[in-house]
């Protein structure tokens, strides 16, 4: 195979803006939102030829978040970092960072404003 297997994401929301608040919080980033009919797209920053997918937030009657399903990883320089901003950006803390082995790195994981389960890694 030539490139990565994941190449997009989505993350189901029920509020855009609350959303949109707590991840540019937790990340320290900044989203824009864009409307497609009766879709709303929070877009996460993304740079063409730099290693990583694309994804976005999404509203939309069909999505519907879940602790269920699938787990999205977000790179990150130190996961402490991003784990230290989630509580007060309106999260809750699962799993704070922890070791996955020398080889692989560190990991930690939070569920969001709106309900979702989501990863962090660094090998920091």
């Amino acid at each position: 195979m030539t490139h990565n297997m994941v190449s997009w994401f989505e993350i189901p929301v029920n509020d855009m803006d609350r959303a949109k608040a707590f991840y540019e919080a937790v990340f320290n980033t900044k989203i824009d939102i864009q409307e497609f009919g009766d879709t709303l797209m929070g877009w996460f920053p993304f740079e063409e030829n730099k290693p990583g997918a694309a994804g976005t937030l999404v509203k939309q009657e069909s999505y519907i978040p879940s602790q269920e399903g699938t787990l999205v990883y977000f790179n990150c320089e130190d996961v402490a970092n991003e784990m230290s901003r989630v509580e007060a950006a309106g999260g809750i803390v699962i799993q704070l960072k922890t070791e996955i082995s020398p080889e692989h790195g560190f990991m930690g994981v939070f569920i969001d404003t709106e309900g979702n389960r989501v990863a962090l890694h660094s090998n920091l």
